[in-house]
């Protein structure tokens, strides 16, 4: 796939780290998976990132926005989904997700979406059982330690980095709203990328954080070495 095909440029994608997983993976990610660093950290086939974001806003702009629900509980995440669904007008959920929201019609914040989409299903794993349980869709960001049994369109991609989060949710946006139809295909949205991108926590933070990324503190800014970098050959994995 040539760069000119691609929803970014080559160099924009490398340096969020979006291509970088973990040091762990599931075996049903193992098709999205291009290579394994020296370090033992894998790299994702990027290619297969690009067009599953193309496909899943495809997908996306075909509900009815109001039937869209995005639900994240990831920390990195929370800005980006609430600018995804300011910019598309469909509903989120960045901060803790109760139980019975999608099954229990006496709850007072109970919701009917027909679409959920997630950042994490390994920390969005009620909304994601409840979605099972009304047969509903499910797209989600999945990282290479992402078990995708449940899940009907997987984004391969680092979901865990603020930089790989921003710029996916920020492309994504894009997509779906010019597969709507309210953006042309040729034209840049008003929001940018840093839009979408959370604030770097202080060392307090940190600390407090209960959820930890398993990748190596001597990858900075999500920039890669030669051996990060994935070739043209796509290795597609249909799921």
């Amino acid at each position: 796939m040539a760069e000119a095909e691609l929803l970014t440029k080559l160099d924009t994608y490398l340096a969020a780290g979006v291509h970088i997983g973990t040091q762990q993976r599931d075996d049903s990610m193992r098709g999205f998976i291009y290579n394994i660093r020296p370090d033992g950290l894998s790299v994702f086939n990027l290619q297969l990132i690009d067009s599953r974001i193309k496909v899943a806003a495809k997908m996306i702009a075909q509900y009815p926005k109001e039937q869209v629900l995005i639900v994240s509980a990831r920390d990195s995440a929370k800005k980006a989904v609430d600018k995804f669904a300011e910019a598309t007008g469909c509903k989120s959920v960045s901060d803790r997700f109760m139980p019975g929201s999608l099954t229990n019609p006496a709850y007072k914040e109970y919701m009917e979406p027909k679409l959920l989409l997630t950042t994490d299903p390994n920390l969005d794993t009620s909304a994601v059982r409840e979605a099972m349980l009304n047969r509903m869709p499910i797209i989600a960001f999945c990282d290479t330690n992402t078990n995708i049994a449940n899940i009907d369109l997987v984004v391969p991609g680092n979901n865990k980095g603020r930089k790989a989060v921003a710029l996916i949710w920020y492309l994504l946006t894009r997509e779906v709203l010019r597969a709507r139809g309210e953006l042309a295909a040729d034209a840049e949205p008003q929001f940018t990328i840093e839009d979408f991108t959370a604030a770097q926590p202080t060392a307090d933070e940190l600390k407090k954080r209960p959820e930890r990324d398993d990748r190596k503190k001597s990858f900075k800014g999500g920039r890669s070495s030669s051996s990060s970098r994935p070739n043209s050959k796509s290795r597609k994995k249909e799921r």
